[in-house]
């Protein structure tokens, strides 16, 4: 059928792309490789499958930028934001999803969809004929990603992406850690607690930052480079760039009291975050590595109140390809050299669950609205859908083109607002009350 939409890819981004696509009257085909062929990260054959955090980061819509993208997908009737709200624990000012329902949410309202097919199977190659969306992510296939390769004319970029180590909060020693939000941000109690914090004093900081250091590390083929995303770098990475780097990073004691002794001011503090609704899990957050498994244990063991931790997966690393998406797609993320395939997700070069889903709203309505004879336009720049687009399809350098979150630094300025720390406030609020009207607009024509 030359009305059909086939997705490659089953993620965030082909998920969205697929509900956003098949409520607009269009038959939807998702091709997902797994489980028929698996990854180095997943663990399930499930759409919508975490293989990192279990963290969609900040939920504030008025002060922070990825906030303001869960606000805007929200008001799009977005999928992968329905179903997080579904499976959401306290995580403070943050939304975090207990992340094995939160992809059997997403898998099982997609498969209840009219509109809506999934076939199981790799495609390793770029359709001839066909609307067709690409939404492999970070670990598009080799077979795959070397035809794209070869469409381009250029070799797919390239960095190496880190998965944090998870805990079993039973093993925990909780005489030495306690539980508490960063300045006690959250509503309720549980949101106020929604953080594990386990003190170092300097000595024990000083220790652990030798060991990250002295620790074994997982090699490199020939011919990889280490290029590292810088907002998911390895923590024996950042020690490697200053001793101070991990304390005024994911380490960082502020906004924090231990109960256990009140009166004395850790020298940093790491914390764990619930990785699921019993509350059995907790991953340590910002601690993406790529220290081998054995060094992994000995070294986190160091950390007070994890000395008899089990660990029910530890950290990994792996490749994580994406395109030069400014010289290669056009303004409705079509590649320009076959019009007929778009691009969504990470591999466009956006980072982050929430951005890829995003890139994968706008794809699943753009194809939907070429299919059914119309044309939807790019949504303006002062959004944060917007300003994403914009940055992954012409507004960023291509010679130094690397995956980025959403940032306020996408969006044009609000004139007549005052600048720096001081301004910050309201300035963040400006961009957030003119994003929600202009999307709102942008929504009310499609």
């Amino acid at each position: 059928m030359t009305d059909t939409l086939h997705i490659i890819g089953g993620g965030m981004a082909g998920s969205e792309a697929a509900w956003q696509a098949a409520n607009a009257g269009i038959s939807v085909v998702i091709h997902e490789m797994r489980p028929k062929v698996e990854t180095f990260a997943h663990q399930t054959g499930l759409l919508g499958e975490m293989v990192c955090s279990n963290s969609f980061r900040s939920d504030d819509d008025e002060q922070n930028a990825v906030g303001l993208l869960h606000w805007e997908m929200r008001a799009a009737n977005g999928l992968i934001m329905a179903c997080a709200d579904k499976n959401r624990l306290p995580a403070g000012g943050a939304l975090a999803v207990d992340r094995d329902p939160f992809a059997q949410t997403v898998t099982d309202t997609l498969m209840a969809h009219p509109n809506i097919t999934v076939e199981y199977g790799e495609i390793t190659e770029l359709p001839k004929d066909g609307k067709w969306i690409i939404a492999t992510g970070p670990l598009t296939s080799g077979a795959l990603a070397e035809a794209i390769a070869a469409e381009t004319g250029a070799e797919a970029l390239a960095f190496f992406d880190a998965i944090a180590p998870i805990v079993y909060f039973e093993s925990i020693d909780m005489s030495k850690a306690w539980m508490q939000s960063r300045y006690d941000k959250g509503e309720t109690e549980e949101e106020r607690t929604a953080y594990l914090n386990c003190p170092m004093d300097k000595q024990q900081y000083d220790d652990f930052i030798d060991a990250l250091l002295e620790a074994d590390k997982t090699e490199f083929r020939e011919g990889e480079t280490a290029g590292y995303f810088d907002g998911c770098l390895p923590i024996e990475v950042m020690a490697e760039r200053g001793r101070e780097t991990l304390r005024h990073g994911p380490m960082k004691p502020v906004g924090l009291t231990n109960p256990h002794q009140p009166d004395v001011k850790a020298h940093a503090v790491v914390q764990l975050r619930r990785d699921n609704k019993l509350g059995t899990l907790y991953n340590i957050v910002g601690f993406q590595t790529k220290m081998k498994y054995g060094a992994q244990t000995d070294v986190f063991k160091q950390i007070p109140g994890l000395e008899n931790a089990r660990f029910a997966r530890l950290g990994g690393i792996h490749r994580n390809s994406f395109i030069n998406s400014p010289t290669l797609l056009d303004d409705q993320m079509r590649l320009r050299s076959r019009p007929n395939i778009r691009f969504a997700g990470q591999i466009t070069g956006v980072e982050g669950y929430v951005e890829s889903a995003a890139m994968g709203m706008l794809a699943g309505r753009m194809a939907a609205a070429e299919i059914n004879g119309g044309s939807l336009p790019t949504p303006p720049d002062s959004t944060a859908m917007g300003a994403l687009i914009t940055h992954i399809t012409g507004g960023a350098d291509a010679k130094t083109f690397q995956p980025m979150n959403v940032n306020f630094g996408l969006f044009p300025p609000v004139e007549g607002l005052k600048a720096g720390r001081r301004g910050r406030k309201d300035r963040y609020k400006a961009y957030t009350d003119r994003a929600k009207s202009n999307w709102q607009a942008w929504l009310n024509q499609g």
